[in-house]
């Protein structure tokens, strides 16, 4: 599996998402509460740029004439023909078993320090400093 620097965490706050290019794949890259998430970003119906679209919640399971809104900001609604999906995982909100959209596996390392080296010799019993 290859791996892909996309931004520093900081650069990517909760609720926000960033759209970048790996290997030629279009790919959304999401923060959810601090949980990171990727999708593909073209829609299955008919390849809209699916990750483009609003982020909502949806309504839970409930008795008759009883509406809960749950799970606000992990479902992304396709810009074109309003499909649904997890954003966690790539499922549809309507057929989960069927429809879904490719997820990636999104890990956070922590960044290594950047350290400016220099090239140093010894030249005649003297260190000598590069520039």
């Amino acid at each position: 599996m290859d791996r892909h620097i996309i931004c520093a965490v900081s650069e990517l706050p909760p609720g926000q998402r960033k759209i970048v290019k790996v290997k030629g794949r279009s790919i959304g890259v999401f923060n959810i509460d601090g949980d990171f998430y990727a999708l593909r970003n073209t829609c299955p119906h008919q390849g809209a740029p699916l990750c483009l679209g609003s982020l909502n919640g949806t309504t839970s399971p409930s008795k008759p004439g009883e509406y809960i809104w749950s799970r606000e900001g992990e479902i992304l609604r396709c810009p074109w023909h309003g499909w649904e999906f997890d954003v966690r995982n790539g499922r549809s909100i309507h057929n989960p078993h069927k429809t879904l959209v490719r997820s990636y596996e999104v890990s956070v390392e922590r960044e290594e320090p950047r350290v400016e080296t220099f090239q140093v010799s010894v030249d005649n019993n003297l260190v000598v400093l590069h520039l």
